[in-house]
């Protein structure tokens, strides 16, 4: 679960000394840098709820305090968002493309800013942070101008031939009603888009529950679509924000009048969400752990997989679902193979992730680096051998400015063997922590691949064409996302994202992950003189 902190007295905004790195990047998106700041919007800003702290990973200092929902906001944020529904169901879906291409617009003026605090908030390196808004930007686009003349144009059903004269029967989406998206602080920005775009445009209001410790993300992205609402005429309520902490989340989750929850998180936690969602027959839709493996075989091209794997193990400092957990190698080349990729470790520097020239950025809070801390812990208790890392920075290594951070040592394992059964090969890890095996034949390895409960991302590197068709067919990668000489991490937004598996066999963004946000009807209408029935059943009184 997301840490949190939780202010049970107020503050006053003169307690707080924000830097000019912060203060810089709050201001540019029109994020008051003192006093409160209301969480909740459901047309209008409000928040008198409990008070949350933002906290800065690289620097440890509090950017904000972001005032959350009472239960009472809560459940009239539910009421507004299901009003909002009646309304936005009737707007033809090519105006509703419109507004989505309006906020697309809107993002892409302040991607630059929303990227730094991104990086300001989360903790990711700039360049990521930026990335990361311009997924939002691209699965809008996806929706509206560079897929055909847009999917909401194209959100169809379709014609199937009745076996009765006269009939006809369609296949007919409808708006399904209230999505709520609960996101994960790695990802503050883009799960939430790529949820919004689709629901918006099939014609639903969504209601946003983002982590705890990442509210200004949040806030910033919301501000910018509601000034899209409001020139339209679009009740705000359309794209609602609650945040809050667990017990805002579980009401979120138990609410009838949500008709359908998007939860990104941890399994644990998905694995609630689920029962919870299905027992009131809603619809849900989970994206949970990873443990993503890449298998590098003899042929592999080096120059090729060494720096994707090092993007996929260090990247975000380890925090992505897509990360590179596990890596397996083939006997023949994993000396070689292991002394690249140290040597792209040693050249690691932590540093600001506001400051281009970085590469490593701290974990998002100090829960995480004990998260880190008990990992190596228990790989040296199994007697992995540490072949770099597996300790947190000291002062000496960081800047005067940084040593309030959080920030660790990417790191490099080799247990003394591979058993998927044991908890450092079968639990996920969310921090830089690579863990190593070494195998003889690739059905050895995609075994070991698949012999986990997550089934999200994997990889393998090859020349060969014959492995190729091992890896992506019925006996090969068991995971919703298999990349052939592609690192686990990075997906792009025109296939759907997901996995298999304790992963939640959830699907976002591209592909055909639309059609899991609207309602289907199977509709047979007669237009001829006669009431046929089906497969020629007679159920006539005449003889």
């Amino acid at each position: 679960m997301l840490s949190r902190r939780t202010l049970t007295v107020v503050h006053k905004a003169s307690s707080r000394a924000l830097s000019t790195r912060a203060s810089t990047i709050l201001q540019a998106l029109d994020i008051p840098t003192s006093n409160e700041i209301p969480g909740v919007y459901d047309g209008t800003w409000k928040g008198e709820g409990e008070l949350f702290e933002s906290l800065c990973p690289t620097t440890g200092e509090v950017l904000a305090r972001v005032r959350s929902a009472s239960p009472q906001e809560l459940q009239l944020a539910l009421e507004k968002s299901k009003e909002a529904y009646k309304f936005i169901r009737s707007v033809p879906a090519p105006r509703r493309g419109e507004l989505v291409r309006q906020i697309r617009e809107a993002l892409a003026a302040k991607r630059d800013e929303l990227g730094a605090l991104v990086s300001l908030e989360m903790g990711k390196i700039r360049t990521e942070g930026v990335g990361e808004v311009q997924e939002f930007i691209d699965i809008v686009r996806y929706t509206h101008a560079d897929y055909a003349v847009g999917l909401s144009r194209i959100m169809n059903g379709r014609v199937v031939a009745s076996e009765r004269p006269g009939h006809s029967i369609l296949e007919v989406p409808n708006p399904l009603g209230v999505v709520a998206v609960l996101s994960a602080f790695n990802f503050p920005v883009a799960v939430y888009g790529w949820n919004l775009a689709l629901s918006l445009a099939a014609g639903n209001a969504t209601l946003w529950k983002p982590a705890p410790s990442t509210p200004l993300c949040s806030i910033a992205v919301i501000k910018i679509i509601a000034s899209v609402l409001e020139k339209n005429g679009i009740p705000g309520a359309v794209a609602g924000l609650v945040t809050g902490g667990k017990d805002i989340g579980q009401a979120v989750v138990q609410s009838q009048d949500v008709d359908m929850v998007s939860f990104t998180g941890s399994e644990a936690v998905g694995r609630d969400v689920g029962k919870v969602v299905q027992s009131r027959f809603g619809k849900v839709l989970l994206e949970l752990g990873g443990n993503n493996a890449s298998i590098v075989m003899p042929d592999a091209d080096l120059s090729l997989a060494v720096p994707a794997v090092f993007f996929g193990a260090v990247g975000t400092a380890g925090q992505r679902c897509t990360s590179t957990r596990r890596l397996y190698l083939h006997r023949s080349i994993a000396p070689t193979f292991l002394s690249k990729l140290q040597s792209l470790y040693s050249s690691l520097q932590p540093g600001d992730p506001l400051e281009s020239a970085t590469l490593l950025g701290p974990l998002h809070n100090r829960a995480a680096v004990g998260i880190y801390s008990n990992a190596v812990d228990r790989l040296r208790r199994a007697g992995a051998e540490i072949l770099i890392g597996g300790s947190q920075y000291g002062s000496e290594d960081l800047k005067d400015t940084l040593t309030g951070g959080n920030f660790v040592r990417p790191t490099i394992a080799v247990p003394s063997k591979v058993d998927v059964t044991d908890a450092i090969w079968r639990e996920e890890t969310f921090a830089p922590i690579l863990t190593v095996g070494v195998f003889d034949e690739l059905e050895e390895a995609i075994g070991w691949n698949n012999g986990v409960p997550q089934g999200l991302s994997s990889s393998l590197w090859t020349k060969d064409l014959r492995n190729v068709g091992k890896w992506i067919g019925p006996a090969g990668s068991d995971t919703g996302i298999v990349n052939v000489n592609v690192g686990t991490s990075g997906a792009e937004i025109g296939a759907a994202f997901g996995g298999n598996k304790s992963t939640g066999w959830g699907r976002e963004s591209g592909g055909d992950a639309w059609k899991q946000y609207v309602r289907w009807s199977a509709c047979t209408i007669n237009f001829s003189d006669e009431a046929p029935l089906a497969q020629g059943v007679n159920f006539s009184t005449s003889s």
